[in-house]
């Protein structure tokens, strides 16, 4: 059933071809309820991502985050005390700036008194900081709320082992000279052994990389179509990056050097070099390669979200409506990638929809496996359908632009809210798997032009 549904899905065209011309919105049912307050997306940027260890290599979190508040304070002319309240989402935090959202707000010229804090929810972070907000203003507590997300992978927290941990803490706390010599001569050269940070899981101490190979395994998933995949990601990303697509891209002059514009990652290939790449996870038979993988990327992504009626008084021409989402989990050995499989037909369900419905599709890119031709479990076949090709990540996705973990959902939801506008389509799904086994969808409504 697996290789039905990937043989299916082979044989839907793919578009390449983009326009500068903005399309009428589709007729459709609006999803507004009654007596239920409309919040929307008035704008989103970010700054380019980059792969870790390369222009950014020595920032820290906050100067991506604090880049990102500036460019969406630049781009919307809002004032700095009219916004309630600021969430961002990060992963692997910075010791230094724990509460990074409070550290960046501050440091954009924000208002001090603008509460911030910072949520944590792997991949989909930053999703997590925007339903927050909405849920915020739906509550009646904000009515101008800015969320956003940031991670920086080319300095992560490497810390001391337990032992060296223990003996620094105790050396701290010593009173006498002799006391201080015996914790000295305690240390054994095993005792500094760095922990190094790793991308596995906690429950299972399995690699995402590792949980993909078992995957494309498990659906009979060849390395060409992954290949295939990564290659479409970085085709359609070049693209979309050539015809000035990525208009939620910022510049920003990196301190000491020059001004970084675009993304570095979008690097079209060919299926000849990508096959000349080894397994990266399981050797060496595995399936899934550095090519077909999302890399290590730093970033950062920021929004602007208010009520509709709010952004209407200020002058705002909003640029979608954020409708119903959702969140799932479920098991992080066996299912860690799917969490899209499981989000989609629920918040379809919840907004009374139907795949046919949605216009785009725009779902995270952790592995070409984890979303090859879209959808791998036959339940999503069964159930709803799968997205067709022609709708889906047509401006590139994780695996060509980047992934830096903590700020991905933005520019998932940015990038609907664009491709809304220009393709001329109502609706928008959002979907993203992310750590521990946790999965998220959202769909958004394009605001009429």
């Amino acid at each position: 059933m697996a290789s039905m549904l990937l043989n299916s899905m082979r044989t839907c065209p793919v578009i390449f071809e983009f326009s500068d011309v903005s399309v009428q919105t589709k007729s459709k049912k609006t999803l507004a309820r009654p007596s239920v307050k409309n919040i929307v997306l008035v704008e989103g940027v970010r700054t380019p991502f980059l792969m870790s260890g390369t222009t950014y290599a020595d920032l820290m979190p906050h100067d991506l985050a604090r880049a990102a508040l500036q460019g969406l304070l630049h781009k919307t002319g809002i004032p700095k005390d009219a916004v309630d309240y600021i969430i961002y989402g990060t992963v692997i935090q910075e010791v230094k700036t724990s509460n990074v959202a409070r550290e960046a707000a501050l440091g954009a010229g924000f208002s001090d008194k603008i509460p911030a804090h910072t949520v944590t929810m792997a991949c989909i972070s930053s999703n997590q900081a925007m339903t927050s907000a909405v849920g915020m203003i739906a509550a009646g507590q904000c009515d101008a709320v800015v969320a956003g997300g940031v991670e920086f992978m080319s300095d992560v927290p490497i810390r001391h082992s337990r032992k060296m941990r223990k003996t620094m803490l105790s050396l701290n706390k010593a009173k006498t000279l002799g006391q201080r010599l015996g914790l000295i001569g305690s240390i054994r050269l095993a005792h500094l052994a760095p922990e190094l940070p790793a991308v596995a899981e906690f429950s299972t101490a399995e690699t995402m990389g590792h949980s993909a190979d078992r995957l494309a395994a498990a659906f009979g998933v060849s390395r060409v179509e992954q290949d295939e995949f990564a290659l479409r990601s970085h085709t359609l990303a070049k693209k979309a990056q050539d015809a000035g697509l990525l208009k939620d891209v910022i510049s920003f002059k990196v301190p000491g050097r020059d001004i970084v514009s675009k993304d570095n990652g979008i690097r079209p290939s060919s299926m000849e070099q990508m096959a000349k790449l080894k397994p990266a996870f399981i050797k060496p038979h595995g399936t899934v390669t550095a090519a077909n993988s999302s890399f290590l990327t730093d970033g950062a992504s920021a929004v602007l979200i208010m009520s509709e009626e709010k952004a209407l008084a200020m002058g705002y021409k909003p640029k979608a409506y954020l409708r119903d989402f959702v969140y799932v989990s479920q098991d992080p050995k066996d299912q860690l990638l799917l969490g899209p499989t499981y989000s989609t037909p629920k918040v379809l369900e919840r907004a009374g929809l139907t795949m046919d419905d949605i216009d785009v599709f725009e779902f995270h890119e952790a592995f070409a496996v984890s979303y090859h031709n879209a959808f791998l479990f036959v339940k999503m076949c069964i159930n709803v359908g799968t997205p067709p090709t022609e709708k889906f990540n047509l401006w590139g996705g994780s695996l060509s632009l980047g992934h830096p973990f903590g700020a991905t959902g933005c520019r998932l939801v940015t990038t609907v809210a664009h491709r809304l506008q220009k393709e001329g389509g109502q609706y928008g799904l959002v979907a993203a798997c992310a750590a521990g086994g946790q999965g998220h969808a959202m769909v958004i409504e394009a605001y009429p032009q």
